[in-house]
């Protein structure tokens, strides 16, 4: 638990000094949210209702919509994020980093974040499609051979980012990153995740009450107060995706230089993952 705090507050000092890191995370949230609103508007418009029921079983259209989907969704997630990671690296470094920084860096790895997003997406969809045609076991293993894929790829971002190399390679790099440092298999801490998930924890279980409290003391409250936990939340998951963009930024540069940067100490890094 401890350290999962420490991490949670060297992550949340970067993004004090930076709080413009909070941007790419909100325009990644407000660009999937208008892309998911306009594809289904798309197709209420030319389809109707029966075609959204459609898209709940199986078919060539369903998965080649899927993927294309799935494509545009990662690649959008993907560039903001090497915005936010390259931002973080160059405050690491001792730079002073702006947003026009992150997306100048975002920008110039489009492509190679167009290849991760193809691979991603391909991924996702072969998951899908295994999912929906075995049983609660096989599930259970399709969703254990995704955490695997997320943990193997964690550090994509910040490889390509940092280095010349195309989606494939950046791909094998974060596994061999992954291996080479902390073994295969995760245990023990699930570092700011735990910790944001906590704070979360705290935000329901304080603001939840006091919402219903004040709701039944005069009903007009009941719309304002609402509105303002919806907000707390969205900004809460907002601060969590920029403080896990910190930190895998963090997290690569402590594999391959052995230094995270002056607000994330070694001990602290080397007890993030622990080798099985």
């Amino acid at each position: 638990m401890s350290n999962s705090w420490a991490m949670l507050k060297a992550s949340a000092t970067v993004l004090r000094l930076d709080t413009e890191l909070l941007i790419f995370p909100l325009l990644s949230t407000l660009a999937v949210i208008l892309i998911t609103v306009s594809l289904v508007a798309l197709i209420m418009f030319f389809g109707g209702p029966e075609a959204l029921e459609a898209l709940d079983g199986p078919g060539y259209l369903v998965y080649s919509g899927g993927f294309v989907f799935y494509l545009i969704l990662y690649t959008v997630i993907f560039f903001f994020n090497a915005g936010l990671v390259g931002a973080t690296l160059i405050r690491l470094d001792g730079g002073d980093p702006t947003v026009g920084d992150g997306m100048n860096i975002a920008t110039k790895k489009l492509p190679t974040i167009l290849g991760y997003a193809v691979i991603a997406a391909t991924v996702g969809m072969v998951l899908r499609v295994i999912e929906e045609r075995v049983g609660a076991l096989g599930r259970i293993v399709v969703g254990l051979i995704g955490m695997s894929w997320s943990l193997t790829t964690y550090l994509t971002v910040p490889v390509l980012v940092s280095k010349d190399v195309g989606a494939i390679d950046a791909v094998k790099e974060s596994a061999s990153i992954f291996r080479r440092t902390w073994g295969e298999q995760v245990v023990g801490n699930a570092g700011i995740g735990l910790a944001t998930f906590l704070l979360f924890a705290l935000m329901t279980a304080v603001g939840v009450p006091l919402v219903i409290l004040v709701s039944s003391i005069n009903e007009a409250f009941a719309i304002p107060m609402g509105i303002t936990l919806g907000v707390g939340y969205f900004f809460l998951a907002l601060l969590s995706a920029a403080l896990q963009g910190i930190y895998s930024a963090a997290l690569y540069r402590f594999a391959t230089t052995g230094d995270a940067g002056e607000h994330f100490n070694a001990a602290m890094m080397d007890q993030a993952f622990r080798p099985k």
